[in-house]
């Protein structure tokens, strides 16, 4: 069932944030961090768009994981870790909204030889994304 404000786009799944792109950002390390989470990195693509004389709307990637979670997933299966660790890209559109992506952890159920049913130990984080990005009603 999609919940308002949710898009199922394939494989991805894309949340309307109930706040502005900055505060969407900070809300959403946050809430991983104090989750248990690392994020090992955050990749302002805007910024590296204007470096190379070239210009887009705000796009900040979080690459974040546990390796408590992952790295079994990786043990069992190699090559699973080109999907680890796990991303959410957070963008504004044209008219202001901001949009969270990620790929849900079910999708990535049997990639790479990764034994059926694995994957799904990854979407503890999707319910953190969720709710760090809803706006108080």
């Amino acid at each position: 069932m999609t919940k308002a404000g949710e898009n199922h786009d394939g494989e991805l799944i894309k949340l309307s944030s109930g706040y502005p792109f900055a505060l969407t950002v900070q809300k959403l390390d946050a809430a991983l961090v104090g989750k248990g989470f690392t994020v090992f990195a955050t990749i302002d693509q805007k910024k590296a768009a204007n470096s190379a004389g070239l210009d887009m709307p705000p796009t900040t990637l979080l690459v974040y994981g546990n390796p408590k979670g992952g790295t079994p997933l990786m043990v069992a299966a190699p090559d699973f870790a080109l999907d680890l660790p796990l991303k959410v890209l957070v963008r504004e559109e044209g008219d202001g909204q901001v949009t969270v992506v990620y790929q849900p952890a079910a999708s990535l159920d049997g990639r790479h030889g990764l034994p059926a049913g694995l994957a799904a130990k990854l979407g503890a984080g999707e319910a953190v994304i969720a709710a760090a990005i809803k706006a108080p009603n």
